[in-house]
């Protein structure tokens, strides 16, 4: 993966080397990393007022509240980073007690981010974003990925009235 490098990206993250990196879209603030690891781009996710944030989750920035926010979508904490195609991952980065990032893992095996409000990444190793910014990774979740029934028939959706084809 090559990247043509972007000075504010490297200035941040200072272990992710361009060829480790490459722009996955345009600065967004619609949507955060918490969001982004949850496969969503339509809110902000933060606990605090004017966001988005489950009422079953403690209004606050510890990583055990955003683990019990991924928890609620399915996720369990897991031991290893490793890519397994069985499953989606996701990657919590903090300081101390205190998240700072997520990142998931995509179906290739690379992981990606969104930086803020501004641009999403995808990069090869979680190593690549430690450090001043979001600290270390603290916690990997994952969630298995439903796999199709053998022998199961698809139906297409009949128009009111007809039978299903």
């Amino acid at each position: 993966m090559a990247s043509s490098g972007d000075p504010n990206i490297e200035g941040w993250f200072p272990n992710l080397r361009p060829e480790d990196y490459r722009i996955t879209s345009p600065d967004d603030e619609a949507y955060n990393c918490i969001a982004w690891a949850a496969g969503k781009t339509d809110a902000w996710w933060q606990a605090a007022p004017g966001y988005y944030w489950p009422d079953e989750v403690p209004w606050n920035d510890l990583v055990e509240s955003l683990i019990e926010v991924f928890k609620l979508l399915g996720y369990e904490v897991c031991d290893s980073d490793a890519f397994d195609p069985n499953y989606d991952k996701v990657a919590i980065y903090a300081k101390g007690d205190t998240y700072e990032h997520a990142a998931r893992q995509l179906p290739n095996g690379k992981w990606t981010s969104k930086l803020g409000k501004y641009k999403d990444v995808e990069h090869e190793t979680l190593f690549g974003l430690t450090g001043a910014e979001y600290g270390a990774v603290v916690k990997v979740l994952q969630k298995r990925i439903p796999q199709p029934v053998a022998g199961a028939v698809r139906f297409q959706h009949a128009e009111e009235g007809q039978p299903p084809t």
